[in-house]
């Protein structure tokens, strides 16, 4: 293939030939898309590298050697570092953050469609992370857990500003007892209720009742 400024020049590295030989044969059928060589470990890739100047490096995860997270954390933080793509057979968490950790452009399963394989590296190559379909479902997923849990330790941060008995008329109110339910609840008057209530909105920067039911419910208190 003649080599242009739009043809995508890629190294790729993985320890089994199969894969390798794979690989090879899916690209070779895309016209902007040129192998420019093979490393079957993390040591050989960066050697590879500093000898071909690849545009985008199709890489492995776990080989001989330093490995690809290794070798992408390596090749990231080169004086001229390529876009680097983890490939892996491994769908799991631990090595899609540890990748993107290391700086890698891309996430993709050995799975992945010969026709979404080329397109998946000229996004890349035109700077639009790519993450295979499974990969991102589950980042956004825990991501949004950790919204979640965020948003709980916030609410529990502000319920811990409370006294024993300003959580109890707060737990209550979530609840839907009206003033005069609560107090009967809680042997109190209803005027020291609504004393209570005012400075649990005031603590919790709540403007309502459902304010202060919002901040219960995410701090887990009431269950």
């Amino acid at each position: 293939m003649l080599h242009s400024d739009t043809t995508i020049r890629v190294l790729l590295v993985d320890d089994d030939p199969m894969v390798v030989s794979g690989l090879r044969s899916i690209l070779g059928n895309a016209e902007d898309i040129e192998v420019v060589g093979t490393a079957s470990s993390g040591d050989e890739a960066l050697d590879q590298v500093a000898l071909h100047f690849p545009d985008l490096v199709l890489m492995d995860i776990q080989m001989p050697g330093i490995g690809g997270i290794e070798a992408t954390r390596r090749l990231v933080n080169s004086a001229r570092p390529p876009q680097v793509v983890a490939l892996t057979s491994f769908d799991t968490d631990d090595h899609l953050i540890q990748a993107l950790d290391a700086g890698a452009a891309g996430y993709l399963l050995k799975d992945i469609a010969p026709v979404d394989l080329s397109e998946a590296l000229r996004k890349v190559m035109a700077g639009d992370p790519f993450l295979s379909p499974q990969s991102l479902r589950r980042l956004i997923t825990q991501s949004r857990d950790n919204d979640a849990r965020r948003a709980q330790q916030d609410a529990a941060g502000l319920m811990s500003t409370l006294t024993a008995k300003e959580r109890e008329v707060a737990v209550l109110v979530t609840r839907g007892l009206l003033n005069r339910e609560v107090a009967e609840s809680l042997f109190l008057s209803e005027a020291t209720v609504k004393t209570h209530l005012n400075r649990v909105m005031v603590k919790l920067d709540a403007s309502s009742r459902v304010g202060v039911a919002v901040i219960v419910e995410r701090s887990q208190l009431a269950r």
